[in-house]
């Protein structure tokens, strides 16, 4: 069921071909009344019998139910509805009519209802509404057959509808759309009162008798469809927490009209006021935006107490281009940095939280006009031994043209006292009768009907004078293989504003070339590339200027860094190889990088594979013993270098097995279980060292303890053996010893 009430349509629900009977009816004389209950297709209509019982008829049908007192039963009828009792001609009618508000906004017309609306047809209990366990009525008996009649499904939005829309013109002709917004509102708090209402209801019966139908009903409706009998599936869980599709869409449309609603009251806001305007500044002023609606207030809108506010200002024109200048809650503010003499278009925008409403109209003003701006610095445009030309560009005259302008110097004097040396509206200045290389300072302002603006920040202007003087000489800011940076100072003396040139010039040690130049212009610094690495360069710099050049600075010597080594050749094995050690040698790489190798180191991975590389070796010298050495194993060793200029990258490695030996003794052999009278049982394990070589065979050697005559009594691969042919009683001693391809090793201990 929707949640607003909606309108009672009738020209929807009913059919051309059926004639329906109106429900209920009651006759004028105040008997026994007969009821006609209307049941449509797909639904289902619980009643109790004279004994007790509960009874489910489904439809199409007309249920004929019985008045015993002759009074019209009471009408259950959903939130904003009411029933309305008519007579027609001996006939009572009970009509289900919604409940009008009062609210009439501006431009809306309240529609007045006939006294016998065309409304017949029955009128069908919504499913949330209970029937009234107090009042049950009788069946009919005895009154004949009737024919079953229905009604055509129909929505729920077309049985309870909303009031304004039983005329589907009736918005666009007489509500405009901020009206339509306020009362959509209002229609959004009627239905909150009523969802209280709602939750104030009882509950159906708790164990009503089950319906022969296979379909399960609940008060009436069948379970699954709403009360205009459209199914709407498993909209709702059992716990009654779950939503609709058509709920959840309704709700979002709602909340999009709340917010467009809000939008247009933010858009009510009107233009701000601006006062105080002056050259540079202006006060802009403004109001809340407007509770009343067509002269009157809605006391329905929930006004914030706080707006956020954004000021826009063009001067571009009322259709140029705004740029936002303040953002805050005051409903007042003061623009500064504005241009004086200028056309300004201001708009002021209303907000709460993210919601924002459109842009007040514009407020035009236009700022006064005031003295010039502050002009540039002069600049120099010649200069000769004794006159300085200066030119300059005007400022903004800020709405009133510029008179004149004032140029002062100080006289070359330097103590900060300066006086006028030319008024007027030309701008250029040609100062003369100076000396050489003479220093003035000079200023300048405009001056227009307002007043004079302020001085421009002072500059430092040179005559001409002789050629530079001896500059020092360039020092080495950085050194890299292939390049070297330098810098230089100006020469002593020479004026800040003297265009001043320079030339850095270079010899290589070995070329033979002399000084060659290596840059001409008016940086202090030059970083010279394409050099050779680990070289010496003499350098030395010439000022020069319109008068002619310097001398030479002292000549300095700075050298390229050298380059890293290249690679040592690979290391190789001196001399013979031994089962524990032997000695590795390599040779210097080809390439030193410039400069002499001053350490070279080993590094060492045990196994074929072996990625784990340990320093073995750190030194000038280029030969290493390399000891302590597992017999039978493989070495991997490689070998880089180290120099001023750097580390090389490790060379090729080298690998090294060093040759197997004999195996070492093995523990005596062990008497397997008890020893019978004339053959025991012997176990033992292989050697701790096997000489780098896997063992191949044991042998075992006995001898009586009495006399020494040992004898071999196994010689096997396997770790155990049976000795037999013993005398009973006697002492024997083993002893035992392993071989690989080697050889053999020594016997172990004697074992009794």
């Amino acid at each position: 069921m929707a949640e607003h009430p909606p309108l009672l349509d009738t020209t929807q629900i009913l059919s051309s071909d059926i004639s329906l009977l109106s429900a209920p009816i009651v006759s004028a004389d105040g008997t026994q009344q007969v009821i006609l209950v209307q049941v449509n297709p797909g639904e289902a209509f619980t009643i109790r019998r004279e004994d007790g019982q509960f009874q489910c008829i489904t439809g199409p049908a007309q249920v004929p139910m019985m008045s015993p007192n002759g009074s019209v039963p009471p009408i259950y009828v959903p939130p904003g509805y009411a029933p309305q009792v008519i007579e027609d001609n001996g006939v009572r009618r009970v009509v289900v009519v919604p409940q009008a508000p009062e609210f009439h906004p501006g431009g809306h017309t309240v529609i007045h209802r006939s006294p016998h609306p065309p409304l017949p047809g029955f009128i069908p209990v919504p499913t949330m509404m209970p029937p009234p366990p107090r009042h049950m009525y009788s069946p009919v008996t005895g009154a004949g057959d009737m024919a079953t009649q229905y009604m055509p499904q129909y929505q729920s939005s077309q049985v309870y509808g909303d009031v304004d829309a039983h005329s589907t013109h009736g918005r666009s002709n007489f509500r405009d759309e901020r009206s339509s917004k306020t009362y959509e509102r209002l229609q959004k708090k009627l239905k909150d009162r009523q969802g209280t209402q709602k939750d104030k209801m009882s509950s159906p019966p708790s164990s009503p008798q089950k319906c022969p139908s296979p379909v399960n009903e609940h008060n009436g409706l069948i379970k699954g469809q709403n009360a205009s009998g459209v199914n709407t599936g498993s909209a709702k869980n059992k716990s009654g927490k779950g939503k609709g599709v058509a709920q959840i869409d309704t709700e979002i449309e709602e909340k999009d009209e709340e917010t467009k609603a809000f939008e247009v009251h933010l858009s009510t806001i009107l233009k701000p006021v601006a006062s105080d305007i002056q050259a540079r500044t202006v006060v802009l002023t403004w109001s809340p935006p407007s509770s009343l609606l067509n002269g009157e207030t809605d006391e329905r809108t929930t006004v914030p107490e706080l707006y956020g506010y954004e000021i826009l200002i063009s001067s571009t024109g009322k259709d140029g281009k705004y740029k936002s200048v303040y953002a805050g809650e005051e409903t007042s503010v003061t623009l500064n940095d504005l241009k004086p003499a200028t056309d300004y278009h201001a708009k002021v925008q209303a907000g709460y939280n993210s919601i924002k409403g459109t842009p007040s109209e514009a407020e035009t003003f236009t700022t006064l006009s005031c003295e010039p701006d502050i002009p540039n610095p002069p600049r120099i445009a010649n200069r000769t031994k004794n006159s300085l030309t200066l030119q300059w560009k005007a400022p903004s005259d800020n709405g009133s043209k510029i008179q004149s302008f004032i140029l002062e110097w100080d006289e070359g004097k330097g103590n900060g006292e300066f006086c006028q040396c030319y008024m007027g509206l030309q701008k250029q200045f040609k100062i003369t009768k100076l000396s050489p290389a003479m220093g003035c300072k000079f200023r300048l302002s405009a001056k227009n009907d307002y007043g004079t603006s302020g001085f421009s920040e002072e500059v430092l202007y040179y005559t001409s004078g002789c050629a530079p003087s001896m500059p020092a000489s360039p020092v080495l800011t950085k050194a890299g293989v292939t390049w070297l940076s330098l810098q230089w100072s100006k020469p002593s003396g020479t004026p800040s504003d003297e265009g001043i040139s320079y030339i850095l010039e270079m010899e290589e040690e070995t070329s033979g070339y002399g000084f060659k130049p290596k840059y001409d212009g008016e940086d202090l610094a030059y970083t010279v590339k394409n050099l050779r690495r680990s070289t010496k360069y003499k350098f030395k710099v010439i000022a020069y200027n319109s008068e002619g050049k310097s001398n030479p600075s002292e000549v300095v010597e700075f050298t390229t860094c050298p380059d890293k080594p290249g690679v040592p050749v690979k290391p190789s094995v001196k001399g013979k190889i031994h089962s524990h050690s032997f000695k590795i040698t390599w040779d210097p790489p080809k390439d030193n990088g410039g400069a002499a190798i001053t350490k070279y180191v080993v590094e060492m991975a045990e196994g074929s594979n072996g990625n784990k590389w340990d320093m073995i070796y750190s030194g000038a010298t280029r030969e290493h013993l390399c000891d302590r050495l597992n017999p039978g194993s493989f070495y991997r060793f490689r070998v880089y270098c180290i120099s001023d200029g750097g580390q090389s990258a490790v060379s090729e490695s080298l690998l090294v097995q060093t040759p197997a030996v004999p195996p070492g003794p093995c523990l005596p052999p062990r008497l397997q279980g008890r020893p019978k009278a004339k053959e025991i049982q012997l176990r033992w394990g292989p050697p701790l060292v096997d000489g780098g070589s896997p063992i191949s065979c044991y042998g075992v050697e006995m001898s009586p303890v009495e006399r020494d005559e040992p004898r071999e009594v196994y010689q096997g691969s396997e770790v155990e053996c049976t000795v037999s042919s013993l005398l009973p009683g006697k002492t024997y001693s083993f002893r035992l010893r392993a071989a690989n391809k080697m050889g053999v090793g020594r016997l172990s201990l004697t074992e009794l």
